[in-house]
């Protein structure tokens, strides 16, 4: 079984998804004319009003928080620690350079994800790629291929990999029995993900920002009493990203393929930037300025948020420590505790196995938001399919806290690749109406209006949206 995982996950990741994720990011990058650069500031603008919402949907700062809760979890803390390990520094390298393009891959897709959205049977924003594939290209086939793989994903796969890290800290820094762990959190979120989507926004919207600013407050700390390594670091980090480390071994390709690997697919688990996962909770928001594309500036500030900020901080924390090793055993969330510990003595441990706690559960129910999403999509007479689902979510929490750390990552490795790789062709075959959607948000924009979505302006999508989403937010 393990044979046939790492086989997929070599056809998936050694060249196929590596260059469709960096040139679907160029695309975009080119096609939007770099508006993750040019409209940075923008964004924060936009964050400004984030917390209107009607009585369909949630604001937009809690869908952001929402995503964040998905996004920054054991890819910021385990996460960049396999990477380091696996592909070398420069593997760092490689993730903020798939982020950087995956802030316009983001755009691209909550921004179709806003516009085609939904109300389900109690009124509430649904929608996401699996909604834009089936409205947007009239191929429901896809979109059930799509909702298929990211419940086997979120709702399954990627819960036992959050759990399992969860489990593993609290071994590490308690000495907790897995099993134990296991119990905790599948009550917690079993407690969280009953209560429905408004209450899987309200928790997220308390419990990430304060996460995020206390491991970022710390991991400042670290450079501050570290500054002088600071140059070093960097300079290992590109030396290594182009496999200059290597070149008197003679192992210059293999290095850099290496960095390049495993830099990308940790990135890509981490921020999630056209996997199709986000634009799921995007699509449920009440957007301001109402316009979709307000809420493709929104989700690009989650993966800058999410790789360039919080996983920069863990590579800070754990380079400047001395802990590590190149081709060493120890990886993993016990290598980012060891750095800490190190550096602020034996209470680091805790700390990181709290806050992974935290950032991890937090997670875990922003992938069943998603999920349910999806169940939702697939059937609409859902009650019963939903509760069957909810138990099943939660024995995966159980399973993935007693489950050794190289198998759930490769299952989650696997899921990961399908579903990006349908996303990312439903985004393309769309991308002119999101090319038309920004083009129109900015053109509003530079007259010095608050910019609004007409349906009447674009006949040639009037028919593909549902009726009443968009009149009922200009009236």
């Amino acid at each position: 079984m393990t044979d046939i995982i790492n086989l997929m996950n070599d056809l998936l990741w050694g060249s196929t998804l590596v260059y469709l994720l960096v040139g679907v990011g160029i695309y975009f990058t080119v096609s939007l004319k770099f508006i993750q650069f040019r409209h940075f500031r923008h964004i924060f603008t936009v964050l400004k009003n984030s917390r209107k919402a009607d009585k369909a949907g949630v604001s937009s700062f809690q869908a952001l928080c929402t995503s964040l809760a998905a996004r920054v979890g054991t890819g910021n803390m385990a996460g960049v620690a396999v990477a380091l390990t696996s592909g070398g520094p420069g593997a760092i390298f490689w993730m903020w350079l798939i982020a950087m393009l995956g802030m316009a891959t983001s755009f691209a897709e909550s921004t179709l994800a806003q516009l085609y959205k939904t109300r389900d049977d109690s009124g509430n924003y649904r929608g996401g790629p699996a909604y834009y594939m089936e409205k947007g290209l009239g191929m429901r086939w896809m979109g059930v291929l799509f909702s298929v793989s990211l419940i086997w994903a979120f709702g399954l796969v990627f819960n036992a990999v959050q759990a399992n890290s969860i489990a593993s800290a609290m071994e590490t820094a308690l000495s907790i029995d897995p099993v134990y762990t296991g119990l905790l959190i599948m009550i917690l979120s079993g407690a969280v993900i009953f209560g429905g989507m408004r209450s899987i926004a309200r928790t997220a919207e308390i419990i990430v920002p304060f996460m995020a600013v206390a491991y970022l407050t710390l991991a400042l700390f670290v450079v501050a009493i570290n500054l002088e390594q600071v140059p070093a670091v960097l300079l290992l980090i590109f030396r290594s990203a182009f496999g200059f480390q290597e070149v008197a071994a003679g192992g210059l390709g293999y290095a850099i393929a290496q960095a390049m690997l495993n830099g990308v697919r940790r990135g890509l688990f981490s921020n999630e930037a056209g996997m199709g996962s986000a634009p799921n909770v995007a699509a449920s928001a009440s957007p301001y300025p109402p316009h979709p594309v307000s809420q493709g500036y929104v989700q690009m500030l989650g993966v800058f948020t999410d790789t360039i900020v919080i996983c920069t901080a863990t590579v800070a924390i754990i380079l400047v420590s001395g802990e590590y090793v190149p081709n060493s055993d120890v990886t993993g969330i016990e290598l980012t505790q060891r750095a800490l510990s190190s550096q602020v003595g034996s209470w680091g441990e805790l700390f990181v196995a709290v806050a992974i706690f935290f950032f991890a559960f937090t997670s875990i129910i922003a992938n069943y938001f998603y999920s349910e999403t999806n169940m939702i999509f697939l059937e609409h007479n859902h009650k019963v399919g939903l509760s069957l689902f909810r138990l099943a979510f939660l024995a995966m929490v159980m399973f993935g806290s007693v489950t050794s750390l190289p198998v759930v990552w490769s299952l989650a490795d696997v899921s990961m690749g399908v579903m990006a790789i349908v996303n990312l062709m439903a985004i393309l075959l769309l991308s002119g109406v999101v090319v038309k959607l920004a083009k129109d948000y900015n053109r509003q924009l530079d007259m010095g209006k608050v910019p609004e979505f007409n349906p009447d302006d674009f006949p040639e999508l009037k028919a593909q949206l549902e009726e009443g989403i968009w009149v009922k937010d200009n009236e």
